[in-house]
């Protein structure tokens, strides 16, 4: 039970953790890779600015004198293209330059494909009298930034795996120590409730034996003495069967590797189908089973046989008459599974998986009958857990319920 919930509190922190470790990751990327795009704006605008300030504008046409070396473009990876005002293009330097339309008004632009380019249009404006005479399209590769944002990606996320495995190693010690105290206190009070249902067997016994007494000689005592007597046997045989079931359900980590033989569940089933025939006779239930000869597997013929009583009395139980109650066995691989199945009131699927849990009670409808102590299920599913199964329901209301009892068969 605890292993399970420190997994879960594991899983739960590292989940979390990872969680903000991806945000944080994104918004670095997020930050980094804006600041680094208009880094390389700034710079294509750098020297579109100087690129057009080398232009010359004599009768209405563009002189380009450009004082840029074509090998140190090539080199950059960058390219220059000029155009008059009619977007056509008078001069172009370097191999990196933009194959889409010329659009002057979009000043950035970026050219997707086998070699990503980002391009920054600048105006050229005469300094008499600033007129807008042509433009400058500067490009550059993105080559490098894509591989600088790669290269970001694998230091970031390496860092959240080294982070999340240092983090799961600190997490499994923590989770350890904070679940310390809480299976101390634990085994505490299962070794309390051990002890404590263990002492209470000789005074009820003692009530019990003392209450029974006067009932066997009825001409002795009154009616109403008699009645009195049989309530305090009646509240005594109740209170004898709940310390035995704690008394069950706090040592069955310890006798869960105790008593265990070759058996055949067939067998410990047939004899219950015989025990319980008659009760559903009385109530008027179809009793029906179909079951595997010989399903041999290694167990407690007493647990097993406590398991399957508690959940056939409570099929029993909770189906009105005229309703059905079966029994069926399996066999998949080496997993054995044994059905029980009623046309009971059901259970609301809210309460589904709380019925395991001990004492809890959904609503009057899944009421412990009399003589009951509420502990049927529990016990039932820690049992198997005993046996490494483990009991799976599922259930409609006003429909029925089937319970699953999934058990190796070694």
């Amino acid at each position: 039970m605890f292993q399970r919930i420190k997994y879960r509190l594991l899983l739960s922190y590292l989940v979390v953790f990872a969680s903000l470790l991806g945000i944080f990751a994104i918004a670095v990327r997020f930050a980094f890779t804006r600041s680094l795009s208009e880094q390389i704006t700034d710079k294509l605008t750098a020297i579109g600015k100087g690129a057009a300030a080398n232009v010359e504008f004599e009768k209405g046409r563009l002189t380009v004198e450009s004082d840029f070396r074509p090998q140190d473009l090539i080199a950059s990876h960058q390219g220059l293209q000029w155009f008059d005002t009619q977007g056509n293009l008078i001069n172009q330097q370097g191999k990196t330059v933009l194959t889409l339309p010329f659009f002057p008004n979009q000043m950035v632009q970026i050219q997707t494909g086998k070699v990503p380019i980002q391009v920054v249009t600048v105006p050229i404006i005469t300094s008499d009298n600033g007129e807008l005479v042509g433009y400058v399209r500067v490009s550059q590769s993105l080559e490098e930034f894509n591989e600088t944002l790669q290269k970001l990606d694998l230091v970031l996320g390496g860092g959240i795996i080294i982070t999340l495995v240092f983090s799961s190693i600190g997490g499994i010690l923590l989770t350890r120590q904070a679940m310390q105290p809480i299976e101390e206190s634990f085994q505490k009070l299962k070794q309390f409730t051990a002890d404590a249902s263990h002492e209470l067997r000789s005074p009820l016994m003692a009530i019990k034996i003392n209450a029974e007494l006067p009932l066997q000689y009825p001409e002795e005592i009154g009616p109403k003495d008699a009645e009195k007597f049989q309530a305090i046997a009646s509240a005594t045989n109740q209170m004898t069967r709940l310390t035995e079931d704690l008394l069950l359900l706090a040592r069955t980590d310890k006798i869960a590797t105790q008593n265990k033989d070759t058996l055949n569940l067939t067998s410990i089933l047939e004899n219950l189908i015989q025990l319980y025939k008659p009760q559903a006779e009385a109530k008027q239930i179809n009793f029906k089973f179909k079951l595997i000869a010989s399903l041999q597997l290694i167990g407690d013929s007493v647990q097993l046989t406590r398991l399957f009583t508690n959940l056939i009395e409570n099929a029993l139980y909770y189906t009105p008459s005229g309703g059905i109650v079966e029994i069926k066995t399996s066999r998949v691989g080496s997993q054995l599974y044994i059905n029980v199945q009623d046309t009971g009131v059901g259970i609301a699927p809210e309460h589904i998986d709380k019925i395991f849990e001990r004492f809890w009670r959904a609503d009057q409808s899944r009421s412990y009958w009399s003589g009951g102590s509420g502990l049927g299920l529990a016990i039932a599913q820690a049992i198997a857990q005993n046996h490494g199964g483990l009991i799976s329901v599922t259930s409609q209301l006003g429909v029925g319920s089937c319970f699953t009892v999934h058990l190796p068969t070694s």
